[in-house]
């Protein structure tokens, strides 16, 4: 019977590796069945036929740890997700995407976030389509505050199609950019939280960051720029095709959404089997995440599995 045994540097680490009350042991005891986990002391040990999987799994999340990264549920399942598959957590999980201001760095939590990542970095337009939590405006937004940082763009320009407004925004309150703040919150979010406020405040007094409604892109030629278009699954045929439009040279574009969850007049979303039509465009790319890669609260993967049960038995059901 294989047995190994791992020493753990330090009494704070042992306590960040196993979790409160001990959860991630837990979790590495459902996921390998017929291993025995045991900590004494500063030492763990593993005991059984997987006990090798175990000790990457604990090694990896140890490695995280020392670098400074939380370990929690989410970490622990995507890591043990990531051996299961006889996948290097170092190349996905040690990716580092962007450096935020207080220090601490920006990186992929899974296989179809890496994916998600070098995307961006590939081609000059990608499509990231998607439930809640799956980090598609946050690793846009951190993709694109590295190209500003590395010279590579120019401005970052920050679009939303305005459901709710009609695309109109004539009777809110304010200038243009006080129209569309609501509509891109979760984008301003991220940026305060990568750069700071004041930082992010200077950006946008230097017109470095622009946002504005998508009905305000017609007419332009977007160069040098990274163009965030956010919830692109309330845009319309019509305005897809006149966003794609304005991509000038030497721009990127990254396009996020959730078919899932269309608001626009008549569902007839532009999103919507777009990857038929452009799937074969060189340098166009294509990126699906799932409740695998949602990196917020472990509850929001279970809501989106929840309905993704019910609306396959309501296809199903109607066909």
């Amino acid at each position: 019977m294989s047995r190994i045994r791992l020493t753990v540097p330090g009494p704070h680490l042992l306590a960040a590796l196993l979790g409160p009350e001990d959860r991630n042991l837990r979790l590495l005891e459902a996921a390998f069945p017929g291993v025995g986990i045991h900590a004494r002391g500063n030492e763990i040990t593993a005991t059984g036929a997987e006990s090798h999987g175990v000790a990457r799994v604990l090694e990896e999340l140890m490695r995280l740890l020392q670098e400074g990264q939380a370990v929690d549920t989410r970490s622990v399942v995507h890591v043990i997700d990531l051996v299961a598959a006889d996948e290097d957590p170092q190349e996905i999980l040690g990716h580092e995407v962007l450096r935020r201001s207080g220090g601490s760095a920006v990186r992929p939590r899974s296989r179809g976030q890496k994916r998600y990542v070098d995307a961006i970095g590939s081609n000059v337009v990608t499509f990231a389509i998607g439930p809640a939590g799956t980090g598609k405006s946050w690793l846009a937004v951190a993709a694109g505050i590295n190209a500003l940082r590395e010279r590579e763009v120019e401005r970052i320009i920050l679009t939303r199609p305005a459901v709710e407004a009609g695309e109109s925004l004539g009777f809110l309150p304010g200038d243009l950019t006080a129209k569309v703040d609501p509509y891109l919150r979760p984008l301003y979010d991220a940026l305060y939280d990568m750069l700071g406020v004041p930082d992010t405040r200077q950006l946008f007094e230097r017109e470095v960051v622009e946002v504005a409604p998508l009905a305000f892109m017609r007419g332009r030629t977007l160069n040098r720029s990274f163009i965030i278009l956010d919830e692109a699954q309330n845009t319309t045929p019509r305005q897809m095709k006149m966003f794609l439009t304005r991509i000038g040279f030497g721009s990127k574009a990254v396009v996020t959404g959730d078919v899932t969850q269309v608001d626009v007049a008549g569902g007839r979303s532009g999103l919507l089997g777009l990857e038929p039509i452009l799937g074969g465009v060189e340098g166009v790319s294509f990126v699906h995440l799932s409740s695998r890669d949602v990196v917020r609260h472990a509850i929001v993967s279970d809501i989106v599995n929840a309905y993704d049960k019910v609306e396959t038995e309501d296809a199903r059901s109607s066909s």
